[in-house]
């Protein structure tokens, strides 16, 4: 009789696998349920702490301001998240009007109108964001705050402008009485005129 076929070969390859699966589910049970060790958690914070150390960096923050920056940065999202959320809906039908093969007008001005109002809460709370961020630093750090938070702010303003003026030539806006521009659009006709 052939030993790979025996009966007595299959019930101890059965058994080991039996046991090697009790033992892998018994890893995967206590790895889950397992409280985290001290170590852990501190790896956990440090590396939440590099998305802070922004901040840090440029503000010379304490370790204390470092904590309520990140309590007020918790503060702010959860209180923007519902204007933020509006905001998608609202874009979401906005896009659903607009794709249509005659969209309404009136609906699209109304979400449009409405998301602005939404847009206008953010913006508005994130003013007070900054307000309650400038509480917390000392009067140098807040002269730094305020260059950081404009050179982020407009950042995204500054990109959208030079890819817009690259994209689109703009004549340049005239200046002057509206009978100055009717006289300066009269000898450019004649110029053209003469050519």
């Amino acid at each position: 009789m052939d030993f790979l076929s025996s009966r007595r070969f299959i019930s101890i390859v059965l058994a080991i696998l039996i046991v090697l699966n009790l033992v892998l589910l018994g890893t995967l049970w206590w790895q889950n349920s397992r409280i985290p060790q001290k170590n852990e958690k501190a790896t956990g914070t440090y590396k939440y702490k590099n998305k802070q150390s922004f901040f840090e960096k440029e503000l010379n923050l304490t370790d204390t301001q470092s904590k309520q920056f990140d309590t007020l940065r918790r503060q702010h999202f959860q209180g923007t998240l519902p204007a933020l959320v509006a905001i998608s809906g609202l874009k979401r039908q906005l896009i659903q009007e607009a794709v249509k093969a005659e969209p309404d007008t009136l609906v699209i001005k109304s979400l449009s109108g409405r998301i602005g109002r939404q847009q206008a809460v953010i913006e508005y709370r994130l003013a007070w964001h900054f307000n309650s961020l400038s509480k917390v630093c000392t009067p140098e750090q807040r002269d730094s705050l305020q260059q950081v938070l404009e050179r982020v702010t407009a950042r995204p303003y500054k990109l959208k402008r030079t890819l817009f003026l690259k994209r689109i030539r703009l004549t340049p806006l005239r200046q002057g009485t509206a009978t100055d521009q009717q006289k300066e659009q009269a000898e450019e006709q004649k110029e053209k005129i003469i050519q």
